[in-house]
């Protein structure tokens, strides 16, 4: 598998080997002892699907908090998105920072959200399906998000904030400057 840490260490893209022939590829998209090894040693307590039918579907910037947070490992079964992880973690040097990459069926990329970060992506395609893995059951309580269209942040979507379809929810999320303190930093000992 390789591993690519971003510019924010802790988010990284990870791309399972592929086997491929006559008859397709297999990969195996999950393995507790490989992605142990690069760093990601967690329990998975729930895994969620999205269809999304246009390009142009912004969801986020989501994230829970205690007592349920998550962390993500997010890849893409058909079509492509642009993953973005902002990290939300009061006191970290990234603060208020965004990582993204492309994530498609075709490229098998993976990206891991850890906890105390904000998670998002848009649609490039038609039909877009995303899977991911969580480490926390879903708690509407927890339930929170951050304004995909801050200005602060400066996300680079490939669409228009006003072209884009987005959630009323989604729509009505406070900036950061207006996020209350969710997590802190703790330094790596």
């Amino acid at each position: 598998m390789q591993v690519e840490r971003l510019s924010i260490p802790d988010v990284m893209v990870l791309t399972p080997k592929r086997f491929g022939d006559a008859r397709g590829f297999f990969v195996e998209t999950w393995s507790r002892r490989v992605y142990a090894d690069a760093g990601i040693d967690v329990d998975f307590v729930q895994d969620n699907h999205s269809l999304s039918r246009t390009a142009g579907v912004i969801r986020g910037l989501h994230f829970q908090t205690d007592p349920s947070p998550q962390g993500k490992l997010v890849r893409v079964v058909r079509g492509s998105i642009l993953d973005v992880a902002v990290d939300v973690r009061h006191g970290s040097p990234s603060f208020g920072r965004f990582v993204s990459a492309e994530l498609s069926a075709e490229n098998g990329r993976q990206m891991w959200v850890p906890v105390g970060f904000a998670h998002g992506f848009c649609t490039l395609e038609p039909d877009t399906e995303v899977i991911y893995k969580v480490t926390g059951y879903y708690d509407a309580a927890a339930d929170k998000g951050l304004a995909f269209d801050d200005p602060d942040l400066s996300i680079p979507w490939p669409v228009a904030s006003e072209q884009a379809t987005v959630s009323d929810k989604d729509r009505h999320h406070p900036r950061l400057a207006a996020l209350p303190v969710h997590f802190r930093y703790r330094p790596a000992s």
